[in-house]
């Protein structure tokens, strides 16, 4: 399987890690991530939309630098990349992480 190709840390934009954010799909993915904290499988994360959605959901957040994919075997993991975002942008990525879990109704907080 041929490697993704992610931005290096200096391509990372505000506006492209906000846009990438701005959906509720892709933010709910990113805050499971963050929660579990290491590499998950494909289909690991549970999400209300078609496989070929969750793909086209998932390129937006490489694209963005938002997450790392890599291949094991026929496996594809995905991690957050907090480190690099909270290095070029501190706080942003948590704050945004803060807000959308108060968002959610208190049955859903973890």
């Amino acid at each position: 399987m041929k490697p993704y190709q992610h931005p290096t840390v200096d391509q990372i934009t505000l506006t492209g890690l906000l846009h990438a954010l701005s959906d509720p799909v892709r933010l709910n993915f990113v805050q499971c991530l963050a929660t579990r904290m290491c590499e998950q499988p494909c289909g690991a994360i549970p999400t209300p939309v078609a496989k070929s959605t969750m793909s086209h959901h998932l390129r937006v957040l490489r694209e963005a630098g938002v997450v790392r994919i890599r291949t094991e075997g026929t496996q594809s993991l995905t991690s957050l990349r907090l480190t690099e975002i909270e290095a070029k942008f501190p706080g942003v990525l948590g704050a945004v992480l803060k807000a959308a879990d108060a968002e959610k109704p208190l049955e859903e907080h973890s």
